[in-house]
């Protein structure tokens, strides 16, 4: 459709950009330095990732006001690597079949991340550091159970093995460097905090236009206004889901035609950083620029 010449318009249309963290990956992959920049990187991405349609810039000759921004984190469930940890765990039990009462070392074998976190959080819930766990148990998170020789046995009626978790997870930690979740992700009830709430405090965003500095403050100064909400505690939003109770700019902050701008987060200690980059997916991370756009009319 042809341009109009000399005639202008002016719409109520937010940009926006987004990390995302696949299920089962980390933001590790992608938080690889202490910054995370939105509106820079738009390749490849979803319209429920961004609306940008090239780096950095406004489409075409178009003008933009910000009216206010906000960062919104999604609340979503993480889930776990299901790859094999391939480390065993050893363990003594009971003759596995028979009614003797000789006692055999055994391997458990098969264990990913995703079955220590289950063993983890049954460990938590029960307020023990070694849990008992039945053929039933092994049987769910599709585990066997080996002998010095390499057959495969099966636990008899009543019998159990004991599993330390906490040296389990030590060992693991040791073997991988970095692969087991943070604490707000494998009990974020029991006073570890929430992915949300370790973000927004720990964590510095910073709006650009052209290299020149519009904002500079923590993230907490930045609520959603937006996402689900619910007042039995069940759920964790970073403000009150209302378009308006969010973070307004005293005066629009004027993006001009052609002019480069930009959001960083940055995440200034060391100790945090290693955290977060260690939180699993699903796991979106938004930041919107909200206000309006002037464009040609067509």
């Amino acid at each position: 459709m042809a341009v109009v010449k000399g005639v202008k318009e002016q719409v109520h249309l937010p940009l926006y950009d987004c990390v995302e963290v696949k299920p089962g990956k980390q933001l590790g992959g992608i938080l690889t330095s202490n910054l995370l920049r939105f509106f820079v990187d738009v390749t490849g991405k979803t319209k429920l990732l961004t609306n940008m349609q090239a780096a950095s810039l406004l489409p075409h000759w178009n003008t933009f006001e910000a009216r206010a921004l906000r960062v919104v984190i999604s609340d979503l469930a993480p889930k776990f690597s299901e790859d094999t940890l391939e480390l065993n765990v050893s363990a003594d039990v009971n003759k596995l079949t028979g009614s003797t009462t000789e006692v055999i070392s055994v391997d458990v074998i098969g264990l990913t991340l995703s079955d220590l976190i289950v063993l983890a959080r049954r460990a938590e819930r029960d307020n023990v550091e070694k849990i008992e766990v039945d053929q039933a148990t092994l049987n769910a998170l599709k585990l066997k159970l080996e002998d010095s020789d390499g057959n495969v046995r099966t636990l008899g009626v009543n019998k159990t093995i004991s599993i330390d978790i906490e040296d389990l997870k030590n060992r693991f930690e040791q073997k991988t460097r970095g692969i087991f979740p943070p604490a707000a992700q494998v009990s974020p009830h029991n006073g570890s905090g929430t992915v949300i709430g370790n973000f927004i405090y720990n964590t510095v965003t910073t709006f650009f236009v052209g290299e020149k500095i519009m904002i500079q403050v923590p993230t907490w100064f930045f609520p959603a206004g937006a996402g689900p909400y619910s007042e039995n505690g069940g759920t964790i939003t970073h403000g009150y889901p209302n378009p308006q109770a969010t973070f307004r700019f005293a005066e629009p902050v004027v993006i001009e035609t052609q002019q480069n701008f930009r959001v960083e987060i940055e995440v200034p200690e060391s100790d945090v950083l290693k955290d977060l980059q260690r939180l699993y997916g699903p796991l979106f991370i938004w930041v919107v620029l909200d206000g309006y756009m002037t464009r040609d009319v067509q």
